[in-house]
């Protein structure tokens, strides 16, 4: 397929692109506060709305799983998190704002659809916010607090399904795990016992020197092996794995950008990971069946 240059109709910085479950509409985010959705297909595209309601940069947008219809979420300089839910013929509406944080919401990420429609917040106070929608339409708020002290610049969320489900025996309750990066340098994973949020790597995983940009829970289909990626702001991306539940996180420099990295996002499978760093390269790489990684593909800007 012949890449499609698309013109969002910004008036500044677009900062984060998704694409919907099925592929067929992009949201895209930006510093002009407003938010676009643009139709795909058939090497043409089509501008099918622009939300306006942020005060500010617009950083993140994320969709939630079609099965609580179309819905999708975003977050700003504002300090505010606001859910959107689609009506009639591209209406769009305000369905939640969600202010609980004090400055800057920098990243958003939906929950697995087995945990229900649950929205993690990470926000340059410190905090990570998480909402669960209820039966009645009311939402419910946990929190980390001072997750990261200095800030938090992003949030993943773990599979749902338990790690070495695939080859254990018996049913296992989905797993409610997240991972967070911040402007401390590190990547911390915390779980949920008993509704509360609990650290759950010791100590915090620490070999970037400078911002954590960006971390990526890997799918694991079920196999025993916990997999993340970070990004930095020292121009590395670090593999973090743990082979078994309560093991310790050992981390692997997958490559030196020379550059800063601001994004890194897995394939659905979570055999190929997709880099973007200041450099304006979007490289893929995989690992090989010795641990090692390589580049497989580049795309071209």
């Amino acid at each position: 397929m012949p890449p499609l240059k698309i013109e969002v109709g910004h008036e500044d910085t677009v900062h984060d692109v998704a694409m919907d479950y099925y592929g067929k509409r992009l949201a895209t985010a930006s510093s002009d506060y407003s938010i676009k959705i643009i139709g795909v297909g058939n090497n043409t595209s089509q501008h099918l709305a622009t939300l306006s309601g942020h005060k500010g940069a617009v950083w993140e947008v994320s969709w939630a799983h079609p099965k609580f219809g179309s819905m999708l979420a975003s977050c700003s300089f504002d300090g505010t998190v606001i859910i959107w839910k689609e009506g009639n013929n591209n209406e769009w509406t305000k369905d939640h704002v969600f202010d609980d944080h004090k400055s800057s919401v920098n990243s958003i990420a939906w929950a697995p659809h087995e945990l229900g429609l649950c929205l993690a917040c990470g926000s340059s106070d410190g905090n990570i916010s998480v909402f669960t929608a209820r039966p009645d339409g009311s939402w419910e708020t946990s929190r980390i607090d001072q997750a990261h002290p200095v800030g938090v610049t992003s949030v993943s969320w773990a599979p749902s399904m338990a790690p070495g489900a695939l080859v254990g025996s018996g049913f296992l309750d989905p797993v409610q795990k997240l991972c967070s990066g911040g402007c401390d340098n590190t990547v911390k994973v915390w779980k949920l016992y008993n509704g509360i949020w609990k650290m759950d790597c010791f100590p915090a995983l620490q070999m970037h020197i400078d911002w954590v940009r960006d971390v990526a829970w890997a799918p694991n289909l079920g196999l025993p092996k916990s997999t993340i990626a970070s990004a930095s702001e020292d121009g590395k991306v670090i593999i973090w794995t743990v082979a078994r539940e309560g093991d310790q996180w050992e981390g692997k420099v997958l490559n030196d950008f020379k550059a800063p990295v601001y994004r890194v996002n897995w394939s659905l499978t979570g055999n190929i990971l997709a880099v973007a760093d200041g450099n304006n390269n979007v490289t893929m790489w995989e690992e090989t069946v010795d641990g090692e990684w390589r580049q497989v593909t580049e795309i071209e800007p």
